[in-house]
């Protein structure tokens, strides 16, 4: 899964990255961001404009909000059948800028975990593929929320995790968020593990484990 993840650059070093994608002047570094905040997302009805989404997606058919509590992560084997997923797999589909993301790796023999912090290796921003949706509230305000989806570990992710957000290839961003529905055939090639070889990962304090803990320290490598 995907539990928490960093966006700590300017927004100049995302536009020089992103390029053609508009953000927002100002934000501030994030180096701890948890289920139900607010996220910057670019979806395929914004015309390439970043905006910021709860996290946690909220069908827009759902009666209770507190579903998103569960739907932070979306599984790529199965986008198309969740009655969750399926209608934004197909209609409403998003960019995630990062430039990072933690995990915790169990120790063998015991039920302690450690945290990790995952980046590319030229700590550049990259996207996570991600679903959006929006609800309305009883008091007809509209929620606009999403999620991440996750698959299959790479080699390196696998020393930690069963399982790994999808980061997107830049290449593939204008049709991950083509505005025109889709089918699973067009995308599902698009579902599969970053390579590890353009990946690094280090050991982390548990300061990250409280996501009140939005501190630079929370990406600091310990022994």
């Amino acid at each position: 899964m995907c539990g928490r993840f960093t966006l700590t650059v300017d927004p100049s070093e995302l536009s020089d990255t992103f390029g053609e994608y508009e953000f927002p002047n100002q934000f501030a570094p994030r180096f701890n961001i948890a289920p139900t905040q607010p996220v910057l997302a670019i979806s395929n009805s914004t015309k390439q404009k970043a905006d910021f989404f709860i996290w946690g997606l909220i069908p827009s058919w759902a009666k209770d909000p507190s579903i998103g509590n569960k739907l932070i992560n979306a599984r790529g084997e199965t986008l198309a059948e969740k009655p969750s997923f399926r209608g934004s797999f197909k209609y409403k589909r998003c960019l995630i800028p990062a430039d990072g993301f933690y995990e915790w790796k169990t120790q063998p023999g015991t039920k302690t975990k450690t945290p990790y912090f995952i980046h590319m290796k030229d700590r550049r921003p990259f996207a996570f593929a991600g679903l959006w949706d929006e609800w309305q509230s009883s008091d007809g305000s509209a929620v606009r929320t999403c999620t991440i989806i996750t698959t299959e570990p790479n080699e390196l992710m696998s020393t930690l995790h069963s399982r790994m957000p999808v980061i997107l290839s830049p290449n593939d961003y204008s049709q991950w968020i083509d505005p025109s529905p889709q089918t699973p055939d067009k995308l599902l090639h698009l579902i599969k593990p970053f390579p590890a070889e353009s990946m690094s990962a280090h050991p982390v304090s548990t300061l990250v484990n409280k996501p009140g803990n939005d501190l630079p320290e929370c990406v600091v490598p310990t022994s």
